[in-house]
């Protein structure tokens, strides 16, 4: 039988041109997809509805780029159950795996995360005072690889709804981690703001979560309101507060909105979920190519006031019409 010549348009050739084809672009095409998918890393030191709020506001900003887990986004979340040695534990294991951004909620976990690594792209979120926990050197752009978002008190009005719930109070308790920077930053900062507001402030220290409710009872018989301020001690216990509030009939006003729905009688704070967002948009600015040391940190400017009747009642007090009229929402 004569032997056919082999020739370059034969259909075998074409045949085994298109299977080395395909072989070539099978693997090619994970290549080209680890390159165009994107690594984020978010560590928070406790959680609590606030600062879950803000991972899902995060998330969704994310989502809302294009940035989709699953995707083309890798996406790892851990918390450090309120254990400072467990962020730091966090903090290295991000940095070893090198994503393209870490996003770190609350102030425990940023420093911890900005301690880590001087390379990969931080993004703080719902810190107070960055400044003050040494993240970043001022509020301007830094420069290095930290930038974020602040939750920022309003003090000044804190204290006028604390003259607003109880209008005849002289001595306004505050309960605080001492281990947090910005929480004592915060009571700096009370102490004086609260004699122009013609307040005493007492301070109650709780190192840790479990000691909240033992803090709060301290204040018994010392002051006539309390104030939780934007604390992730105090935030992750606060129903121990409400407690002893309670059976004590001194109300509790919360610089964190969802305390009110957790028992106590007003708040004017963020919205943690929007803070989320806002951080989300600093993520994919980086993401995107821009360096975290050009941009500013950030705060956000936009206060809710929260009430609670039924909490005031529990707690021997009645909102005034006023209070609850000018309410953005009233917790029933």
């Amino acid at each position: 039988m004569p032997i056919r010549p082999f020739s370059p348009f034969s259909p075998r050739r074409a045949v085994l041109a298109t299977l080395v084809a395909t072989a070539l672009a099978a693997v090619a095409a994970p290549a080209f997809t680890a390159a165009a998918q994107k690594s984020v890393a978010l560590t928070a030191i406790v959680e609590h509805p606030a600062l879950d709020a803000a991972r899902e506001g995060v998330k969704d900003e994310l989502k809302a780029a294009g940035y989709e887990a699953g995707k083309n986004l890798k996406f790892e979340y851990q918390s450090a159950q309120g254990n400072t040695g467990t962020a730091a534990q966090i903090a290295r294991k991000y940095v070893g795996a090198k994503p393209d951004v870490i996003v770190a909620i609350a102030t425990p976990s940023a420093q911890a995360v900005v301690a880590a690594t001087k390379d990969i792209p931080v993004v703080f979120s719902a810190v107070t005072d960055p400044v003050a926990a040494k993240l970043v050197k001022s509020w301007d752009a830094s420069g290095t690889n930290v930038t974020g978002v602040s939750d920022m008190s309003p003090l000044d009005k804190h204290l006028e709804l604390v003259k607003k719930v109880a209008p005849n109070a002289k001595r306004v308790g505050v309960i605080y981690s001492p281990g947090e920077a910005n929480s004592v930053a915060i009571v700096e900062a009370l102490k004086k703001a609260a004699p122009a507001a013609g307040l005493v402030l007492v301070e109650a220290s709780a190192a840790r979560s479990v000691d909240v409710a033992s803090a709060a009872q301290s204040l018994v018989g010392k002051v006539d309101v309390i104030y939780a301020p934007t604390d992730n001690n105090v935030m992750s216990a606060f129903e121990g507060i409400v407690k002893v509030a309670q059976q004590a009939k001194i109300p509790v006003v919360a610089a964190d909105t969802d305390g009110v729905k957790r028992g106590a009688v007003a708040a004017l704070g963020l919205n943690y979920y929007d803070i989320g967002r806002q951080t989300g948009k600093v993520v994919v600015r980086i993401l995107n190519g821009e360096a975290p040391g050009k941009i500013a940190s950030q705060t956000s400017q936009t206060f809710e006031l929260f009430v609670n009747p039924g909490a005031a009642q529990k707690q021997g007090i009645a909102l005034s019409d006023e209070l609850l009229k000018s309410a953005k929402v009233v917790v029933r």
